[in-house]
C-alpha cells in the first residue's frame, strides 16, 4: 500500500505562523467532530491501543465526525517490522474503518523542521548542542543530589557569540522548547475536569531530534493543528505531557483542541495489563478464536458503559449511546472470564451455518493430520449444531469436535471401565450396544434413544453407566455432546467400528 501525506489547503481567517507556506494551513472545514487514532509501530497492537482507536472512533461515528488514521513512525531505532501492517489488520477485524489516512510521520519531516525553525526564530525554542556524554553526566549529578530529572538549560541562553561557535562545530544540535520558569499551564480535561501543572515542574523538553526527526510532542500538535483535530482523545499516560502541548499550541497561536484522556486498563489484579494476565495482542485474540463483535463489545466496557446492567450491546446501540459523559474517571479491569463469556454468548446467537463458515479455518489449522482435507462443509454444518452451546471461542471448537473427523480413537483402556462398571460389564454392554446398532432401520435418534434405554433396562444397568461406556467407545471420552446425536452424525459404520475396536481393548474379539 503507498502511503499519502494528507492534502493540506489553505482556511481564510485561520492563523498560520508567519513564513510558514500556506500549502501548511489547517484542513479544510468539515464536520465538527474530527479524532484520530495515532499508534507508534514499535509493537503490535494491544488491547490499551485498540480501546484508544474504539473509542475514538466511537465518538466519531456518534457525533457523524471524521477518523483518522495516523501512523506516529518518527521513533526509528523502536520500529517493529510489520506493526504498521498489524495495526491495520487489527482495525479492519474490528470494522474501525478509517475516514482519512493512513498518514504516516516519517514523510512529514521537512513539515516539522519548519515549524521548529519558527519556534527558534520567534524566541519560543532555542538550539541545544549538549553532548550525550554531558547530559549523561548532568543525570548521574541530578541523581546523587536526590534532585528531580530534567534538562538543566545550558544552551538556554547562550550569547550569539556561543551560538555562532557552537554552530560552526559542525555538531547538529536538537530543538528544545523554552517552557515558562513561572506560573501554571491549566487546561481543562473533559473525563477528569480542571488540571494544572506548575511550570517549574516541567523542563525544556526536546522537539526535533539531530537526525531532523521530531519527538512526540512537536509532531503530535503540529499534525493534530493541521490535520484540524477537534478532540484528542489518548491514554491517560499522556496527561502529564498534555501542559508541554498545550504551551506549544500558544506558541504557535492556535486554538486548542478538547483533550480526553482515557482511564488505565489494569488485570484482575489491579496491576499494570501485561502478558501474565493472558494475551495482549488484538492479533493474538483473533488467533485464539475470539470473534470481533464479541471483542468490540467487550472493550467498549473497558471504561465506558451505558448504565450498571447492560453488557451485551450490538455495534449500533453502541454508538447510538457513546458519549465522553460516560466515559469513567477510574481504571478499568480486564476480565478475561468476561470476556470468554460474552465471546461464548455471540457465538450462542449465530446460526450454525455462519458459525461452520467462521470456525473452518480453526477447524483446517488444529484438527489432527488424520482428519481428511478439505474438510467436508456439510459434514461440518451437522457437526457445529451439537457443540455450539458449548465453546467459548472457535479455537475450541476442533478439540471439541476431533472424534467426529478420523479413524481410530485413541485412549486409554481404563476409561471404558469404571467404580460400577468392571471389564466384563463393559464387553456385555458393548456387545448389546453392537447388536442394536447393526440394522440399519435402527439408524434414527429416536429409536436409537428408544433402543439403547431398554439395553441397559434389560441388563440392569444405569442409564449413567451403559451410555457411559458407549460415550468413551464411540468418541474417546468421558464427556461429550449429547450421545445419540453424536451417534447419528458419526454414522452407523464409524460407530459399529469402534464399538468393536473398544471391545478387541477389553480384550474381547468382536
Amino acid at each position: 500500500m503507498i502511503f499519502q501525506p494528507p492534502r493540506l489547503v489553505p482556511i481564510g481567517g485561520m492563523r498560520t505562523p508567519e513564513g510558514l507556506p500556506q500549502a501548511e494551513a489547517r484542513l479544510e472545514l468539515g464536520p465538527a467532530v474530527r479524532v484520530r487514532f495515532a499508534p507508534s509501530p514499535t509493537g503490535y497492537p494491544h488491547v490499551g491501543n485498540i480501546r484508544t482507536a474504539l473509542f475514538n472512533w466511537l465518538f466519531a461515528r456518534h457525533g457523524r465526525g471524521v477518523f483518522i488514521l495516523r501512523i506516529e513512525d518518527t521513533d526509528v531505532a523502536r520500529k517493529v517490522e510489520g506493526a504498521v501492517e498489524a495495526i491495520m489488520a487489527g482495525l479492519k477485524w474490528l470494522g474501525l474503518d478509517w475516514d482519512e489516512g493512513p498518514f504516516l510521520q516519517s514523510q512529514r519531516l521537512d513539515i516539522y523542521e519548519k515549524h521548529a525553525r519558527w519556534l527558534v526564530d520567534n524566541n519560543h525554542a532555542y538550539y541545544c548542542w549538549c553532548s550525550p556524554q554531558r547530559l549523561e553526566a548532568m543525570r548521574e549529578e541530578q541523581v546523587r543530589r536526590k534532585q528531580p530529572p530534567g534538562y538543566d538549560r545550558h544552551c538556554r541562553d547562550l550569547s550569539d557569540k556561543e551560538k555562532a561557535e557552537r554552530a560552526a562545530s559542525g555538531v547538529r544540535p536538537v530543538v528544545r522548547f523554552k517552557t515558562p520558569l513561572e506560573g501554571q499551564m491549566v487546561f481543562t480535561d473533559l473525563i477528569r475536569g480542571e488540571v494544572a501543572f506548575d511550570n517549574s515542574t516541567l523542563d525544556d523538553f526536546v522537539m526535533l531530534k539531530s537526525d531532523g526527526y521530531p519527538t512526540y510532542h512537536l509532531a503530535n500538535v503540529v499534525d493534530d493543528h493541521l490535520m484540524r483535530i477537534s478532540h484528542v482523545m489518548r491514554a491517560d499516560e499522556w496527561l502529564s505531557s498534555t501542559p508541554r502541548h498545550k504551551l506549544m499550541y500558544q506558541a504557535f497561536g492556535w486554538e486548542l483542541p478538547q483533550f480526553a484522556h482515557l482511564p488505565m486498563i489494569l488485570g484482575p489484579d489491579r496491576s499494570k495489563l501485561s502478558k501474565r494476565h493472558g494475551a495482549t495482542s488484538i492479533t493474538e485474540y483473533q488467533e485464539q478464536g475470539y470473534i470481533p463483535e464479541a471483542m468490540f463489545n467487550f472493550l467498549a466496557l473497558l471504561g465506558w458503559s451505558l448504565d450498571d446492567k447492560t453488557e451485551l450491546m450490538s455495534r449500533e446501540q453502541i454508538i447510538e449511546s457513546f458519549t465522553i459523559e460516560r466515559i469513567s474517571k477510574t481504571a478499568a479491569i480486564f476480565n478475561r472470564e468476561k470476556l470468554d463469556w460474552m465471546n461464548g454468548a455471540y457465538l450462542r446467537q449465530m446460526s450454525s451455518g455462519e458459525y461452520a463458515a467462521r470456525v473452518l479455518p480453526f477447524m483446517e489449522k488444529h484438527l489432527p493430520a488424520s482428519a481428511a482435507r478439505p474438510l467436508d462443509a456439510a459434514y461440518l454444518a451437522k457437526v457445529i449444531p451439537l457443540v455450539q452451546e458449548r465453546a467459548r471461542t472457535l479455537a475450541e471448537v476442533p478439540s471439541l469436535t476431533d472424534f467426529f473427523f478420523g479413524g481410530d480413537l485413541v485412549y486409554e483402556t481404563a476409561l471404558l471401565t469404571s467404580r460400577t462398571m468392571d471389564a466384563a460389564k463393559a464387553v456385555e454392554a458393548l456387545k448389546s450396544a453392537a447388536a442394536v446398532l447393526g440394522p440399519p432401520e435402527n439408524w434414527n435418534e429416536t429409536k436409537l434413544e428408544e433402543l439403547l434405554r431398554a439395553e441397559a433396562v434389560r441388563l440392569n444397568f444405569s442409564n449413567r453407566d451403559y451410555f457411559g461406556v458407549l460415550r468413551v467407545a464411540v468418541t474417546g471420552r468421558t464427556a461429550s455432546p449429547p450421545l445419540v446425536p453424536v451417534m447419528v452424525v458419526l454414522g452407523r459404520e464409524q460407530c459399529l467400528e469402534r464399538v468393536k475396536s473398544a471391545l478387541r481393548k477389553l480384550g474381547v474379539t468382536a
